[in-house]
């Protein structure tokens, strides 16, 4: 695990761009592309203000989502929604619509899952499982990240790479999620973190005392960063 305790927004930001440049170059020099799994929240802005200021190409980026709503793409609780309105409509990087991989529309989150698995066995090296270069992962209030929440059912998923779910207790209710067998076996995991009202909650996960799903991301040869500013890891 890599900790990085950053004196504010714009330092974690920096940290964040300068981990994700370091991937994107070692992968697209290796094999030519670099596949990405995104969150929502916060992450979004961090990415619309520090993307363009790296040094990468661009068009060898496939980005996927490591979790995302049943709805449509012009709901605002869509997450490539909001990629799409803030990053590719403003032209911020030259990133185009092709290279996100999205959730199929006007289905059941059972037959969105199964879409998405067959998108990432496309794309993505099996080794068995899929293993992504890099995932930007969110972490929420009560420790969740992606869709998988405490004490849900699929926090003991290991068949399925991608999950549908029904019953979130975050709105809206459906959803895929990736699953901590493919999340674990990813290159690269981090999580980038501001504010204060989060400093309780990376206690508890760095802390060990609760087995909650943020803590439960530990990947199996890879490696997991935590990029907090000094008020998120203020008891790290």
């Amino acid at each position: 695990m890599v900790i990085q305790v950053k004196e504010n927004r714009e330092e974690v930001i920096q940290a964040l761009c300068n981990v994700i440049e370091k991937a994107a170059k070692e992968n697209i020099d290796k094999n030519g592309t670099f596949n990405i799994g995104v969150s929502g929240g916060s992450l979004v802005s961090f990415l619309v203000a520090g993307l363009p200021k790296i040094k990468t190409d661009f068009r060898k980026w496939r980005i996927f989502f490591c979790d995302e709503r049943i709805v449509p793409v012009e709901n605002a609780d869509s997450t490539y929604g909001v990629y799409k309105e803030k990053l590719i409509d403003t032209k911020a990087v030259p990133l185009n619509p092709e290279q996100f991989i999205v959730i199929k529309q006007n289905v059941t989150p059972e037959e969105a899952a199964n879409a998405y698995e067959e998108d990432i066995k496309k794309y993505v090296p099996l080794n068995p499982l899929p293993q992504f270069d890099m995932l930007l992962l969110g972490m929420g209030p009560d420790g969740h990240t992606c869709s998988l929440f405490p004490g849900h059912k699929l926090l003991s998923e290991t068949s399925r790479w991608v999950a549908p779910i029904t019953d979130s207790p975050k709105p809206p209710p459906s959803r895929i999620t990736l699953t901590f067998p493919v999340i674990n076996n990813a290159k690269v995991c981090v999580f980038a973190i501001t504010g204060k009202d989060k400093a309780e909650m990376i206690k508890k996960i760095h802390g060990n005392k609760e087995n909650l799903p943020a803590g439960r991301v530990k990947p199996v040869s890879g490696q997991v960063h935590w990029i907090v500013d000094k008020e998120a890891g203020a008891h790290i």
